[in-house]
């Protein structure tokens, strides 16, 4: 996957989520906003179909994605309870892409489900 769109209500509260909690790297190329990770990125939109063309039901909070973390899910959770976000559902199993995973869910400012997955 190369990346996504993520519409947020609240920019800075979505900035802080993806950057200091969860350590992606804001960019902003003097029009779009956006937030890389490993080789992928998520591009943000403030609007509603901000640029055409849109998904046709773009807003907030309706987005379930799935990060790969790296390390044991365990230490994952420990640093989320550490910056106090609240766990929605964790430690689980599920099945990834690639097998077997151990998630953990929560939920970002604008409300997206947000699973956080480690291939152990």
């Amino acid at each position: 996957m190369d990346h996504l769109v993520l519409t947020t209500a609240d920019l800075e509260a979505c900035l802080h989520f993806y950057r200091e909690l969860l350590g992606m790297k804001p960019v902003f190329d003097g029009k779009r906003h956006a937030l890389l990770f490993g080789e992928q990125k998520i591009n943000i939109h403030t609007e509603k179909a901000q640029y055409l063309p849109a998904a046709r039901y773009p807003g907030y909070g309706n987005l379930d994605i799935c990060l790969v973390t790296e390390g044991p899910i365990e230490a994952v959770r420990r640093e989320l309870e550490g910056k106090q976000i609240e766990i929605e559902v964790g430690i689980v199993e599920r099945t990834g892409a690639l097998g077997a995973v151990k998630s953990i869910y929560l939920r970002d400012p604008d409300g997206n489900l947000v699973e956080l997955c480690s291939y152990e």
